[in-house]
C-alpha cells in the first residue's frame, strides 16, 4: 500500500501526540485514505534527547530543517515547533519546494498569515491549521466548510484552556488568582511564564485566525482590543454569582451594522448559557449564523491527543488531494481584504463596575449623577461592608453605554476625593 510520508518540525506534546495517533488508528486511517501516512523525518533542536513517544528507528530525526524542505519523499511539512522566525521560513521554503504544510502556530498565523495565504496560493500548495484555534474542536473546518454558506452574525468563544481552569478554581474553590495560576501550574496547565495565557495575548492570537475564517477579512492583531484575567478578584466572582453571571475569559467578534467589532475581555455571562458552565481547562466557542442559528462547540483545547487530532485531520485532508491546490482560506484563496473595523470606543455593551470608595454620605448621589452625566443608565447596584471601612464595594450594573462614556465616566469617578481604589470593570455578555 501507498504512503503519504510526512516530515514533522517539532516533537514535543503536539508532535508526540500526532505520532501516537498514526501508531494506535494506523489501520483506520489506512481504511479512510487508501493509503498509510508515515512520519519519514523529524525535525528537533537535540537529536539526543529522550522523547515521550519511542519513534520507529526507520524516522530520521535531525536538527537541520533542508532535510525536511529537500527531500522529495516528504508530501506534507508539519510545523509544531512554535514560535516566529524559524517556522516562518521553514513553511516558506516548503512552499517553494511545492510541499504542502499543516501548522498549529496560531501567533505566526496572527502575525504573518496573510504573507503565507499569499505564499501559499502562489505556489499552489495548502496550508492547513485547524490545531491551532482550540485544540481537538474542529473550528476552523466548521467556519470553512459546514457554515460556509452562512453570515456569521456573532462569534464567542473560551480559547484558553489555563485561563478558564484558573477562573473556574477561583468560581468553584474560592481561590485567589495567584493560587489558582499555582496550582494550574502544579498540573501543567500553565506555563512557568504563564503571560501569553492570563492577559489575553494566545486568546487574541486564535480570534485573529478565527475571524478570517468567519468573515474573509483580516482584522490585524494590533487593532484587538485585550484585557487579561489578572484583575478579577475573588469578591468580583462572588459579585457576579450574586447577579447570575459567571466570569470567563472570552474572545468576541460581531457584525455591527457592517462593520467588525472584536476583543478579547474578562466578561460576565449569565448563569443560564452554556458558556457559563464550561470548566476546568476545556474551550468551547458558539456561533451565530444569520441562516443556522446558534451553534456551540465545546471540547479539550490542548493535550496531546486532541490536538494531534486536530493536526492528523488536516493532514488526511491534504492527503486526499495533494495533486490540487487546496482553498486555505475558505474563501476562493484570494488575498483577503482588511475588515471594516468599528473603533472600540464605539462600542456598546452592559458594564459590571466595582467602585471601592470611602462610607460616607453622598457617595452614591455622587457616583450616579457622574454616570447619568455620561449617558449611562444604571440596572442594579448593591454596596457592601461595615460602616467606617476604610474602603467598601459599590457594585453596579450597567444598561447598554458606549465604551467611550464609560472611560470618561471612570476617570471622572476615579478622581473624586472618596475613591479608595481605581474602579474595576468587566463588559457583560
Amino acid at each position: 500500500m501507498d504512503s503519504i510520508k510526512l516530515g514533522l518540525a517539532g516533537f514535543g506534546t503536539v508532535g508526540s501526540g500526532l505520532a501516537k495517533i498514526l501508531d494506535m488508528n494506523a489501520d483506520r486511517i489506512a481504511d479512510r485514505l487508501g493509503r498509510r501516512i508515515e512520519v519519514k523525518s523529524v525535525l528537533v533542536r537535540d537529536t539526543a534527547k529522550k522523547r515521550a513517544f519511542d519513534l520507529d528507528p526507520a524516522i530520521t530525526l535531525t536538527d537541520d530543517p533542508s532535510v525536511l524542505v529537500n527531500d522529495p519523499d516528504i508530501d506534507i511539512v508539519v510545523e509544531l515547533m512554535g514560535g516566529l522566525d524559524t517556522a516562518r521560513d521553514l513553511i516558506l521554503d516548503a512552499f517553494k519546494a511545492g510541499k504542502h504544510v499543516v501548522t498549529a502556530n496560531k501567533h505566526l498565523l496572527a502575525e504573518h498569515g496573510l504573507e503565507l495565504f499569499d505564499a501559499a496560493r502562489e505556489n499552489g500548495v495548502g496550508l492547513l491549521f485547524e490545531a491551532s484555534c482550540a485544540g481537538g474542536i474542529p473550528i476552523v473546518q466548521t467556519l470553512k466548510e459546514n457554515l460556509a454558506g452562512d453570515e456569521i452574525i456573532k462569534m464567542l468563544g473560551i480559547l484558553n484552556g489555563t485561563a478558564n481552569y484558573i477562573l473556574s478554581e477561583m468560581t468553584t474553590k474560592q481561590l485567589d488568582f495567584q493560587t489558582a495560576l499555582a496550582d494550574a501550574q502544579d498540573l501543567g496547565y500553565a506555563e512557568a511564564d504563564p503571560t501569553f495565557d492570563i492577559e489575553g495575548f494566545d486568546t487574541a492570537h486564535k480570534l485573529c485566525v478565527l475571524i478570517r475564517m468567519a468573515y474573509g477579512m483580516d482584522y490585524p492583531l494590533a487593532d484587538i482590543p485585550i484585557q487579561g484575567i489578572t484583575s478579577v478578584t475573588p469578591m468580583d466572582i462572588e459579585f457576579a454569582r450574586e447577579f447570575g453571571y459567571r466570569i470567563k475569559l472570552l474572545a468576541h467578534v460581531m457584525n455591527v451594522d457592517g462593520r467588525l467589532e472584536a476583543g478579547v475581555h474578562p466578561a460576565l455571562v449569565p448563569y443560564t448559557y452554556l458558556l457559563a458552565r464550561v470548566g476546568g481547562n476545556y474551550n468551547a466557542v458558539r456561533l451565530e449564523g444569520n441562516a443556522v442559528g446558534p451553534i456551540m462547540l465545546h471540547g479539550q483545547g490542548a493535550g496531546d491527543l486532541p490536538t494531534g487530532s486536530a493536526v492528523l485531520a488536516d493532514v488526511m485532508n491534504l492527503a486526499r488531494r495533494l495533486d490540487s491546490a487546496p482553498d486555505n482560506t475558505g474563501f476562493c484563496n484570494k488575498p483577503l481584504k482588511q475588515a471594516n473595523i468599528l473603533p472600540p470606543e464605539q462600542s456598546e455593551s452592559k458594564y459590571y463596575f466595582r467602585f471601592t470608595v470611602a462610607d460616607r454620605t453622598g457617595v452614591m448621589a455622587a457616583i450616579t449623577q457622574a454616570m447619568a452625566d455620561h449617558n449611562i443608565s444604571i440596572a442594579q447596584a448593591v454596596q457592601k461592608g461595615e460602616a467606617g471601612a476604610e474602603g467598601v464595594p459599590l457594585v453596579i450594573i450597567s444598561h447598554e453605554t458606549r465604551r467611550k462614556d464609560m472611560e470618561a465616566m471612570i476617570e471622572e469617578i476615579d478622581a473624586m476625593d472618596f475613591t479608595v481604589e481605581p474602579c474595576v470593570k468587566f463588559r457583560i455578555l
